[in-house]
C-alpha cells in the first residue's frame, strides 16, 4: 500500500528564493524515501504530493 502527503508551498515572486524552497523541499522528502507524484502551480503557491510504500509501521 502507498501513503501520500500534499505539500503547499507559498511562491515568493523572487525566482532564486522560490527555487532554494523548492529544491530544499524536494531533498528533505526524497531523504526519508518520499517521491513527488504530482505537482500544480497557481499565481501564489505551488502544491506537491509525494508518495511512498507504506512501511508496517505507519499509522
Amino acid at each position: 500500500m502507498k501513503e501520500y502527503q500534499a505539500v503547499i508551498l507559498r511562491i515568493a515572486r523572487h525566482v532564486r528564493d522560490d527555487e532554494d524552497a523548492l529544491t530544499d523541499l524536494l531533498n528533505e522528502r526524497s531523504r526519508a524515501g518520499w517521491e513527488p507524484a504530482m505537482m500544480s502551480q497557481d499565481e501564489q503557491r505551488i502544491t506537491v504530493v509525494f508518495q511512498r510504500q507504506a512501511t508496517n509501521d505507519a499509522s
